[in-house]
């Protein structure tokens, strides 16, 4: 039965059968002309079952991951081609499932911060459809762009800062992680086909595990037309060699946010160079320590995703020769080896210290294989500073775990005394530099 055309319903009607803010369907009249509702002699609107009908398709394609920009060109195709896009849509009443929902609300401000604010107060309830419903009303006002960057990005970041300040739990962070990722996922899948002849391999170093930001920029490259390959976390060095041999890359995009990652990563550049593959990079850690950038064989992309874009597009024009200090002294190659020998005998020394202590073995051994792999680290990359941010981290990890911060304060003085009673003194630099922080 077709689906009337009648003008019949006033706009609250039409948002309470769509659970769409007011705002957001206004904007879509405004932009893109969809729904042409009528109007009343005294100018209000009146909706048929058809424009009804017509919002609900594109908020489906919304959640099926396409803008709606995307989605109105869509629905705009159809028409063209003379096909009707409600034609295979059923349009019958589901009261079986409406029961079960609970009702959602969306904020009357309509500014990018606001939706933010919603989304992130929405995750940290656990309300998983309200935290849709922010996204769909995000991606109905703003660019795909602007949505990734202003809400999901900046979203987890606050929430990470949350995390850090003790005002979230890692379960609430996990929950908002995996909104955003899947909706990545969903975008991604829907970016359009290249259209340019570039090739960019993407991928994670061998013990990189973070991937939203890369995520991210693989988004924004692929909506500008280049062929991205992404491989995805923590990808061994030969998988990255295979790849860029078989598909010809026009670039090596790596990211890394943490300092052992940074070493893996400089391994990964330093043989894909060998290779002839052109590298460029970023990540957080990067950002922390510029001076890192003189350690990898390749272009830093910059701190921000729309600058990377830009160096990205600079780089496949015309691609000079990376800067970097190949070579490591021969006072850290020492200490580098002596540690890596020694290692094991250092954190037996700590394990038989903290046998008595109430530490749980679990996390003893987390905190002894966090501290190793980033001394090794700081030492492979030539700077045993560069462990200092690294401590942040494994300070909080065990303040989350509820390790007050004597116990934080008491590991790190044994795991000081241990290096210092079992390291040859090629390596006394590394012990006179971890008393400064026990």
């Amino acid at each position: 039965m077709p689906i009337s055309k009648t003008p019949a319903f006033n706009l609250k009607v039409v948002l309470r059968e769509t659970g769409l803010a007011a705002d957001t369907l206004r904007a879509w009249e405004r932009r893109y002309g969809l729904p042409v509702p009528e109007r009343t002699p005294g100018g209000h609107r009146l909706y048929s079952q058809y424009d009804i009908e017509t919002i609900k398709w594109l908020m489906a394609r919304q959640n099926e991951g396409l803008s709606i920009s995307r989605a109105v060109e869509l629905w705009k195709d159809e028409v063209a081609k003379g096909r009707d896009p409600l034609a295979q849509v059923d349009t019958r009443p589901v009261t079986s499932l409406s029961t079960f929902q609970q009702p959602i609300f969306l904020p009357p401000e309509t500014n990018i911060d606001a939706i933010r604010s919603h989304w992130l107060a929405a995750c940290l309830n656990f309300n998983e459809h309200a935290a849709e419903q922010a996204l769909n009303q995000a991606f109905g006002l703003y660019p795909v762009e602007t949505v990734c960057t202003e809400v999901l990005q900046r979203g987890m970041a606050e929430l990470g800062m949350l995390w850090y300040e003790g005002r979230a739990s890692v379960q609430q962070e996990h929950f908002a992680s995996g909104l955003a990722m899947r909706r990545l996922d969903a975008l991604l899948a829907a970016a359009p086909l290249p259209t340019r002849s570039k090739t960019i391999l993407v991928g994670c170093p061998p013990e990189e595990w973070h991937t939203f930001s890369i995520l991210l920029l693989t988004l924004f490259l692929r909506r500008r037309g280049l062929n991205v390959i992404y491989l995805g976390a923590n990808v061994p060095v030969s998988r990255f060699e295979e790849t860029v041999s078989m598909v010809k890359a026009d670039l090596v995009l790596l990211a890394a946010h943490h300092l052992v990652s940074a070493a893996t990563l400089q391994q990964t550049a330093l043989q894909l160079s060998a290779q002839g593959a052109r590298v460029v990079y970023g990540g957080r850690i990067f950002n922390l320590h510029p001076s890192l950038h003189y350690r990898i064989p390749g272009h830093f992309l910059g701190e921000r995703l729309d600058s990377s874009i830009e160096s990205v597009e600079r780089l496949l024009a015309a691609f000079p020769q990376p800067a970097f200090e190949s070579a490591l002294s021969e006072e850290y190659t020492a200490a580098l080896r002596a540690f890596l020998i020694n290692r094991p005998l250092v954190e037996a020394a700590v394990n038989r210290h903290f046998q008595i202590s109430e530490m749980p073995p679990a996390y003893l051994e987390t905190a002894n294989r966090y501290m190793g792999n980033n001394i090794a680290a700081a030492l492979q990359l030539g700077n045993i500073a560069y462990l200092d941010s690294e401590l942040e981290w494994l300070h909080q990890m065990l303040v989350s775990h509820r390790r007050d911060t004597q116990t934080v304060r008491e590991y790190l003085a044994y795991y000081t005394e241990a290096l210092e009673r079992n390291l040859p003194p090629q390596a006394s630099f590394v012990v006179s530099w971890m008393k400064t922080k026990s």
